[in-house]
């Protein structure tokens, strides 16, 4: 594979992406196929597990509630930073940028201004993976890994330097991390005030008779 020069990009990581991309062209071709859908259903995948866990927390009390209803809500903005971040950062897609002769399995090279760090897919695949841990631990132990994949597999197919997807996942992860607990509570404490509103007031009890 041609050496380019890529500013601003680390070297290691345009090492193991090459190293990376030149493995999965060597693969054999249902491998390649599996690779190609996978990088795309994972998103699906992770996002029907934390539906899973979510319906499971809707069930409980107000907290368990609380969290089901905003877990959503660190993972949407994840994706709204890493977008703002690709407008910053501008950094070329390594299928664009090494060689023009690479071949890669996702097949086409996204277009100039659809940019590379970081990666959306992990980003989404980061904070869904937490999500999910923070409702259900049993599921979030599936998502985990299968986030993991999903990263790794924009890496695989040719559209993202390692380091687009290591950043990506860390992004969505602490997004839900951090701010699911943080919005979690006041939600808690609205559905805690909205569930003592609904309940009937408790009839007082009988006056007993007086006897004269």
């Amino acid at each position: 594979m041609t050496d380019v020069d890529t500013p601003d990009v680390p070297d290691i990581s345009v090492e193991w992406y090459q190293e990376i991309v030149d493995f999965a062209a060597d693969t054999p071709q249902p491998v390649q196929w599996f690779a190609e859908h996978f990088t795309e259903g994972a998103i699906l995948l992770l996002g029907a597990l934390w539906l899973i866990a979510a319906v499971s927390r809707l069930r409980g009390g107000p907290r368990d509630r609380a969290y089901a209803l905003v877990s959503p809500v660190p993972v949407v903005l994840a994706y709204g930073f890493s977008e703002l971040l690709k407008t910053v950062v501008d950094q070329e897609r390594p299928c664009r940028a090494l060689a023009t002769e690479l071949a890669i399995i996702a097949g086409e090279c996204p277009p100039t201004g659809d940019w590379s760090f970081p990666s959306n897919h992990a980003t989404i695949a980061g904070g869904l993976a937490v999500a999910t841990l923070l409702l259900s631990r049993r599921v979030g132990l599936i998502a985990l890994p299968l986030a993991a994949l999903a990263a790794f597999s924009r890496t695989f197919v040719g559209v993202h330097y390692p380091h687009d997807v290591v950043v990506g996942v860390l992004l969505g992860a602490l997004f839900a991390a951090l701010l699911t607990p943080l919005l979690a509570r006041p939600a808690a404490a609205l559905l805690h005030r909205r569930t003592r509103h609904a309940e009937p007031p408790t009839p007082a009890p009988p006056t007993p008779a007086s006897h004269h």
